[in-house]
């Protein structure tokens, strides 16, 4: 195809260069729409490193292409979605470098009832849950009597003066500490983030509150950072979330072991009521005093009976024994009686043999015994000297003799 220019000799117009019709195209729409709003969902969304987005706005029957430049995006608490509805504010220009027509969005709302906070605090809810940290299983349970509370809050907020009147009112031997934090604002969440960590090292805490008093739900949204609820759950001690009022509920509320309406709540939960102990300890002591004397005198009931059983098992044992004893000792006496009889018929059986073998018996047969005066026995013949004089016993005494040789 070939293009053949005008040979007559009528004006022409200079032609024009793309970058010139491109910027002439730039200024007509730019000045047609200097700021609109336009309603579309969004679609094919990029984030580039530079943090500029990308993305098109789209309806039934048009789309299109957009940027928002990351001085604007930043503004907003999370990216868009693709399929989410939006609202858009920006103007329409001309890309010069691809000829294309496009709309830089300086503001973008989402449809949705809460807006992009609602789809972050979504997001972030999302996370958290996947992680675990919504697990009703990991939260853990208050110590009774703790000895150091921490606080993560404003020192100029109301919520640390109520937690410090209360504690003082209900259990005032406890030691507070308080760890000064922004609570609202852009900077919040960065700097609750740092005080949880500076709480965390500190190794005499046994219970961290986070929170502050009351507040529209744009000021409670640092407690809706993923970031500062993930700190909330790391924390090496248990913690009580007190944000807002009862109505509200944040993420920080749903990671916190314990969750309290109010900082006051928080306050209550944190230490028992000192005037509360000591009524019940009052009555346990009085309850304990009476289940005591009722006890004792069961036990005397029971020592009672006792004592009468032992006294009868005793008396009947003694009998019992008594009459073994009667029995052992009439028994013993018969034996004894036995053996004597025995022995004297020994002994009577032994005495005749001794009898029978006395020197008397023979002596009554008609023998005798010779002594000399030394009262030696003379047995033999060679014993009899002649003139030996020596003694002579017979059955009924002695006799004097003296030996003579026979002629």
């Amino acid at each position: 195809m070939s293009l053949e220019l005008p040979l007559d000799d009528a004006p022409r117009e200079r032609p024009l260069t793309i970058y010139e019709l491109t910027e002439s195209a730039r200024q007509v729409l730019e000045r047609a729409f200097p700021a609109v709003w336009v309603e579309g969902e969004v679609s094919n969304f990029v984030r580039q490193s530079s943090g500029h987005w990308y993305f098109t706005l789209k309806d039934k029957q048009a789309e299109v292409r957009c940027a928002m430049f990351r001085g604007d995006n930043r503004r907003l608490p999370t990216e868009p979605e693709n399929g989410l509805k939006v609202f858009g504010r920006g103007r329409l220009t001309v890309y010069g470098a691809r000829g294309a027509m496009q709309f830089v969005v300086k503001d973008l709302v989402a449809t949705t009832e809460g807006g992009f906070h609602a789809i972050a605090l979504e997001r972030a809810r999302r996370a958290l849950e996947k992680d675990g940290l919504l697990d009703p299983a990991r939260k853990r349970p208050l110590p009774p009597f703790p000895r150091v509370i921490g606080m993560v809050t404003s020192p100029d907020g109301a919520a640390w003066r109520d937690v410090v009147a209360v504690i003082a009112r209900r259990w005032p031997m406890v030691e507070l500490v308080l760890v000064p934090a922004r609570v609202q604002g852009d900077d919040a969440p960065r700097d609750l983030c740092r005080a949880l960590a500076l709480a965390d090292r500190y190794a005499r805490l046994d219970v961290l509150i986070v929170g502050r008093g009351g507040g529209s739900k744009e000021d409670l949204r640092a407690f809706d950072d993923e970031q500062v609820a993930r700190a909330v759950a790391a924390s090496r001690v248990p913690t009580i979330s007190a944000v807002g009022h009862e109505t509200d509920v944040t993420l920080t509320d749903l990671v916190a072991d314990v969750r309290a309406a109010t900082p006051s709540a928080a306050a209550e939960k944190a230490v028992p009521d000192r005037l509360e102990l000591l009524r019940y300890l009052a009555s346990l002591e009085a309850g304990l005093g009476t289940a005591a004397g009722r006890r004792l005198e069961a036990a005397g009931a029971r020592l009672a009976h006792a004592r009468s059983r032992m006294a009868g098992a005793v008396t009947s044992r003694v009998r019992e024994a008594e009459r073994r004893l009667g029995q052992a000792m009439l028994r013993m006496r018969a034996a004894c009686e036995s053996r004597a009889a025995l022995r004297r018929a020994d002994t009577e059986r032994l005495a005749a043999s001794l009898d029978a073998l006395s020197p008397l018996k023979v002596l009554d047969r008609g023998y005798s015994v010779a002594r000399d005066g030394a009262g030696r026995v003379l047995r033999r013949v060679a014993d009899f000297p002649s003139g030996l004089g020596f003694r002579l016993r017979v059955v009924d005494g002695e006799v004097g003799a003296r030996a003579e040789m026979p002629t």
